[in-house]
């Protein structure tokens, strides 16, 4: 088996009749490497009309968090949602039930915030990978310790960490980080929300959501990217994807659904691919509950099944674009 590192590039430019959601979530450490975590988020929604140059931003959110070290959050901070209930939250599975009891619109319709605060969990689990860019002795240090107790801990909690597989056995791990073009593309200058630039260790998750209307279906394009700023080459990738769909316009089941690893960190992460297919006939309202029932373990990727649990929110922007 093989790597994967084919990063994909900018974003394409946008369809008419369509929206486009962006979100980014952006990991820094104001007060140096082992210290608190903040964490910024941005997501805009945006429609095109058949006159690409006619557009319409219809939803955006922006969200601040502080987490600890256990990832638990210190503060979060929305200006249109009071978040306060979610302080004492921890990054990770629990955060998810909290969100549902806590904020439970913001997740039946589909918010942009709500997108940003599910992905709390797996940013604050990964971020710390970006330190591996500034420090080359990242893993010799006092945290290599607890990075290597985690990585014992996640044995078979996804395809990549399958017991025998090499995200388990090898000492290091491979440095497949490609650098990564920036995610606007300049030929369409609206292709995504404004991005922060960061000079310094910062780790960013973005995501793309695109979804039009043809052939009496709803058909949807997403990407996905794990990246970190870089002193050399401004970014390099750890995880990306590219994800296609149709669903029914009427019953909103998944009838196709297919990915495509850009960039993945161990040579057996691509295994999860196959498994999708399950998924197809799933709802989209039920994706989030759904993926995590029929993908668990070693059977999904963490990554790709977070692509994936954000599918729920395609019939939310599906309602957005124009028939004409």
């Amino acid at each position: 088996m093989e790597l994967v590192c084919n990063p994909k590039g900018h974003a394409p430019v946008r369809r008419p009749n369509s929206v486009r959601r962006t979100s980014t979530l952006d990991s820094t450490w104001p007060k140096g490497h082992g210290e608190t975590m903040r964490i910024e988020g941005r997501c805009r929604d945006l429609i095109t009309r058949a006159d690409v140059a006619n557009h319409e931003v219809a939803r955006y959110d922006e969200m601040l968090a502080e987490l600890n070290q256990e990832r638990l959050i210190m503060s979060v901070h929305s200006d249109r949602v009071d978040l306060s209930a979610l302080v004492g939250a921890r990054g990770g599975g629990h955060l998810r039930a909290v969100l549902d009891e806590k904020i439970h619109e913001e997740r039946v319709n589909g918010t942009p915030l709500y997108l940003l605060l599910d992905d709390i969990s797996g940013v604050s689990l990964v971020s710390g990978w970006a330190w591996s860019r500034w420090d080359s002795d990242w893993m010799d240090d006092s945290d290599f310790d607890n990075f290597e107790s985690r990585r014992t801990m996640m044995e078979n909690v996804c395809t990549g960490f399958a017991t025998g597989n090499s995200a388990l056995t090898e000492v290091r791990p491979p440095d497949n980080n490609p650098q990564v073009l920036p995610l606007p593309n300049p030929e369409d200058l609206l292709s995504w929300h404004d991005l922060p630039t960061i000079k310094h260790a910062g780790f960013r998750r973005a995501r793309r959501i695109d979804v039009w209307l043809d052939d009496n279906a709803i058909q949807i394009d997403v990407g996905f990217q794990d990246s970190a700023s870089d002193p050399e080459v401004d970014r390099v990738a750890i995880h990306e994807y590219h994800v296609t769909g149709s669903a029914d316009l009427e019953t909103l089941e998944l009838t196709r659904i297919d990915a495509t690893p850009h960039v993945l960190p161990f040579p057996e992460c691509p295994g999860a691919i196959a498994n999708i297919q399950k998924m197809v006939g799933t709802s989209l309202l039920e994706m989030r509950a759904r993926v995590i029932e029929t993908l668990p373990g070693v059977l999904g990727c963490t990554h790709l099944n977070d692509v994936l649990r954000s599918l729920a929110e395609v019939s939310s922007l599906a309602e957005r674009v124009s028939r004409d």
